[in-house]
């Protein structure tokens, strides 16, 4: 009996104690990810109803907010819903969801913990949270709407995750843009190319304590993002998120066992850029046939990380997916 105190008396002073050893500090301008064609980019501030900024409830009675086009023609094109990257906002899709109109309906999700005014910032009530607001914002559709989710980085990891998860019959189809798959991943680069700061100790502590069903410390800050100076002193500066707690970041990725949900997603397209700073483009194909054989796969010459998004080969690769796909599933 003594041996078993023991035992976990020095279980739970070591998770502490690499929890209380390490803390959020202040990031030292580095190289991170170009952000310099998206600061060349018009930017509509993302709490302005004449471009399309909408509300919804969530489960627990958080209003959220999306950006939403309405297709334009045919009644019966897909609904798109977008996933924003990790730090970013709804608005990142507004050239490219605009542009989409004509083949797809696009609401275009600010995430939980994310924009303008988040309560709190960068933080979830519960791992898994964000799966339940992409399923309330789709049940406002009619069941035999086909739904198609498109993520960009993390915002791609979390459709992943979304496949994997309880709500994944909820689609018919997936967009990955270069997206996050977990940190140890083939295809992910130290540090995702400078753009993250992991509190490793924290994740180590926090993963203990979760692993005997603790969670009151999962709110704690496990992530930093290192947001160029330029951005965060710029007009998108106020709507930028910085830090991350442990149980949002749980929420926004695949599950360790990433390849399980990979291998649950529906037919997807995935397109990178062949100069992605953050993830090796060209690992992705032969990582995730391993798991399934539903995917196509793009390389975008020229283009990095965030480029990708705007990227018009992306959008010609996103309209030939999108082709004849209609309301009925």
């Amino acid at each position: 009996m003594f041996g078993i105190v023991f035992a976990a008396f020095v279980y739970f002073a070591l998770a502490f104690g690499l929890i209380v050893s390490q803390r959020p500090t202040s990031l030292e301008p580095t190289e991170s990810l170009d952000f310099s064609r998206v600061l060349a980019s018009p930017f509509l501030a993302p709490d302005d109803p004449a471009f399309g900024y909408k509300s919804f409830l969530a489960a627990d009675g958080a209003e959220l907010v999306y950006t939403h086009v309405a297709a334009r023609g045919a009644s019966q094109l897909p609904l798109v819903v977008m996933l924003h990257g990790s730090g970013w906002h709804g608005r990142q899709f507004d050239s490219l969801a605009w542009r989409l109109r004509d083949v797809a309906e696009v609401k275009a999700l600010t995430l939980r913990g994310h924009g303008l005014k988040p309560r709190p910032r960068g933080d979830v009530a519960y791992i898994g949270q964000l799966e339940d607001d992409i399923a309330a914002l789709i049940a406002e559709e009619p069941e035999t709407r086909e739904i198609v989710l498109l993520g960009h980085s993390s915002g791609g990891g979390l459709a992943v995750r979304f496949a994997g998860g309880a709500h994944g019959g909820l689609i018919d189809s997936a967009i990955l843009l270069a997206p996050f798959l977990q940190y140890d991943a083939p295809v992910t680069r130290p540090g995702s190319g400078g753009w993250t700061r992991v509190l490793t100790r924290r994740v180590i502590g926090l993963a203990m304590l979760n692993a005997v069903g603790i969670h009151r410390f999962d709110g704690l800050t496990m992530l930093q993002l290192n947001m160029p100076r330029e951005v965060l002193m710029g007009a998108q500066g106020k709507y930028a998120t910085l830090r991350y707690s442990w149980r949002l970041n749980q929420s926004y990725a695949p599950r360790r066992d990433y390849l399980a949900d990979v291998a649950a997603l529906p037919p997807f397209l995935l397109v990178a850029g062949a100069e992605d700073e953050a993830f090796i483009a060209e690992g992705y194909e032969p990582l995730m046939r391993e798991a399934t054989e539903k995917g196509t796969y793009a390389l975008v010459g020229g283009v990095g990380h965030l480029d990708v998004v705007e990227s018009r080969e992306t959008e010609a690769l996103i309209r030939e997916h999108l082709r004849g796909r209609g309301s009925t599933r």
